[in-house]
């Protein structure tokens, strides 16, 4: 979709006033009082997607951002389509959002991501970032084919250790030793139900909507709420709840933005076809060597493979220390606020968004299929096993797709 002539020139000032071409016309903050946006750096913002955790993720946008409009599918009979909408289309017509926050649940981040880029919008989406690989690289290909900006919302690489970072990305540490292992994933709240009784569809909802690219189950109230992740319809139980918050910081200080690992096992019972259910310990391997692993708070076999262990210039010799600190220290990531003003990538952007995401999916991956995978990071498919790279790329319910 095209946006207005006027909302295409409202991005080309921006983007000459971030070059310094206009600097003159855009008026001070000063001018306007202490702490106040000028209208030159205001941008309609819509949330779609408003439960629990969309109030916060709209405002992770960051100041400037004019609420113009909410989304959920629970607003059926209530909605006015100027305000209020049960379908996200309706939003991503308007020519005056220039924003969107997405925190439905996961299973359509990728495809309203994908939509809203092509329809001139830039985009902060909750975590995870998508259900399974395949929609990840759709949602990149959005970012860099429509030139938009995007953001998951999940922040702690803007803190992870720099020094780690620019050893890592300077390539100088041929073989990685280093051994990150993250504890306390909550698994038991996140298993799903089995059995269940078929109840009616609240008058406020819209059932079909809710499940759009999932299979259309009968409805039942712990397949939707905060309850959704509990089923690998919608998300991945404890990993896909807690696990983009957890690897991404590591992602990004161990310079992994652009490549996954190669070798992935976990400990776990044979899993449900549709509820998430428990595990104890998942493993994932780089090709350098560098270890990931996670472990579940209720875990009946601890990990115990391998120990602890960081990286550090104790790792190289004495002229590629040298080398390492006549190195530029790395560029401070850009927030999303920043990145909409003056369209420099933001720090959480799609790709490294969507390679923190894969670690995910590949330790679910290894989970339900109970044995070791081996993956191509470059082909983006699992290797050598035809059932457990049908898990990659998820069939969607027509008429929706990535």
């Amino acid at each position: 979709m095209n946006r207005s002539k006027s909302g295409m020139n409202r991005r080309s000032f921006l983007q000459k006033a971030a070059a310094g071409a206009t600097a003159a016309t855009i008026v001070p903050r000063n001018v306007l009082g202490q702490g106040q946006t000028p209208p030159s750096e205001e941008f309609g913002g819509a949330l779609i997607g408003a439960g629990g955790r969309g109030g916060t993720t709209f405002k992770k946008m960051g100041p400037g951002i004019r609420f113009l409009a909410r989304c959920d599918v629970k607003f059926l009979g209530r909605a006015d389509n100027k305000t209020i909408y049960t379908d996200y289309r309706r939003v991503l017509e308007r020519n005056d959002v220039d924003v969107v926050a997405i925190a439905t649940p996961p299973h359509w981040h990728a495809a309203i991501s994908v939509a809203a880029m092509e329809s001139g919008k830039d985009v902060m989406c909750e975590k995870p970032m998508t259900k399974f690989i395949a929609e990840g690289r759709a949602v990149v290909d959005a970012e860099q084919r429509y030139g938009r900006i995007f953001q998951i919302g999940t922040f702690g690489r803007f803190t992870a250790a720099p020094e780690t970072h620019k050893l890592m990305a300077s390539g100088l540490v041929k073989k990685c030793d280093a051994v990150v292992v993250r504890r306390g994933f909550n698994v038991g709240i996140h298993c799903g139900m089995v059995r269940y009784d078929v109840g009616p569809i609240p008058p406020n909802l819209d059932w079909d909507m809710y499940c759009g690219p999932a299979p259309l189950r009968p409805y039942h109230r712990h397949r939707f709420g905060a309850s959704h992740r509990n089923y690998w319809d919608y998300e991945g139980g404890g990993i896909g709840d807690h696990g983009q918050h957890a690897f991404d910081p590591v992602q990004y200080a161990y310079a992994k933005d652009f490549i996954s690992p190669v070798e992935i096992e976990a400990h776990a019972p044979p899993q449900h076809p549709e509820a998430c259910g428990m595990w104890d310990w998942v493993e994932l391997r780089y090709a350098d060597g560098l270890t990931f692993a996670l472990e579940s708070s209720e875990a009946d076999q601890r990990y115990d493979r391998r120990q602890p262990r960081s990286v550090s210039e104790d790792d190289l010799s004495d002229e590629d220390r040298a080398k390492l600190r006549a190195m530029p220290d790395p560029e401070p990531l850009a927030s999303f606020a920043e990145a909409i003003r003056t369209r420099r990538r933001a720090g959480g952007h799609a790709e490294a968004s969507h390679r923190s995401a894969t670690l995910l999916h590949l330790a679910n991956i290894a989970i339900r299929c109970g044995r070791k995978i081996r993956y191509d990071p470059d082909k983006e498919e699992i290797v050598g096993d035809a059932e457990a790279n049908r898990l990659v790329r998820l069939p969607m319910r027509a008429p929706w797709r990535t």
